[in-house]
């Protein structure tokens, strides 16, 4: 008896994890309850784009973009208006819509590591499930490989960084100067902001860093990095 009276005290425990929007991991993997927020006229803000980061091992079937959203959605596209890409050679976005005729009709691949512009039709709470590979290096690329050094990048769930100071000095092995800036996505005004990690900038107090949040981080020079973790 005391035994099942456990196992319940847990389930009900990480149930309410889940539901809090928390992120359970073990060393088996995550499980994230991420929220996926529409436009401010469908009940959420802004124009219903949020940064997505995923883990470096997906779950069997999450290929590309259009099971991407198809999981998002629970097994259908409605609640997803596009997923979207950066190309870090042209600071522009790729995006696909899972329509038929539309000028991206090809699924992009998913690529550990790289982070994703979702735009959303309705608001899903998106359970994100994986592991993390430990040794995947990832290219952080300064100009002239990405056009101004700029690259959409996911940082792990187990991450070590708390903010983004503590992430530009991982990224450059202890001192911040081959990373520009880090920006995170305001889905409620479609703006970046910016955190240099300069005294006296605007920007001057790091920002936190959150579980399945992709970030944009603008490079001096170019770093293979493999994140640090728990």
């Amino acid at each position: 008896m005391r035994k099942k009276t456990l196992f319940a005290v847990v389930v009900v425990a990480v149930c309410a994890i889940l539901a809090a929007g928390g992120l359970l991991a073990s060393n088996m993997g995550f499980k994230l309850n991420y929220q996926l927020t529409a436009s401010a006229g469908s009940g959420g803000a802004g124009t219903g784009k949020n940064m997505l980061a995923l883990p470096y091992f997906r779950q069997t079937g999450l290929n590309d973009a259009l099971q991407l959203m198809s999981d998002i959605g629970g097994g259908v596209i409605t609640p997803v208006a596009s997923v979207a890409r950066f190309n870090k050679a042209s600071d522009t976005f790729s995006t696909y819509t899972g329509r038929r005729g539309s000028p991206t009709g090809t699924p992009f691949a998913l690529t550990a590591g790289e982070g994703y512009l979702v735009a959303m039709n309705s608001n899903v709470n998106y359970i994100v499930v994986g592991s993390h590979d430990p040794a995947l290096n990832y290219s952080l690329d300064a100009a002239p490989t990405a056009l101004t050094g700029k690259n959409l990048y996911s940082p792990p769930y187990n991450i070590t960084s708390a903010n983004a100071l503590s992430l530009m000095q991982d990224i450059g092995g202890g001192v911040i100067t081959p990373v520009g800036s880090v920006a995170r996505f305001n889905k409620a005004t479609d703006t970046f902001s910016t955190y240099t990690g300069r005294r006296g900038s605007p920007t001057g107090t790091p920002f936190a860093i959150t579980p399945g949040e992709a970030y944009l981080i603008q490079m001096n020079s170019t770093v293979g990095y493999i994140a640090s973790h728990y």
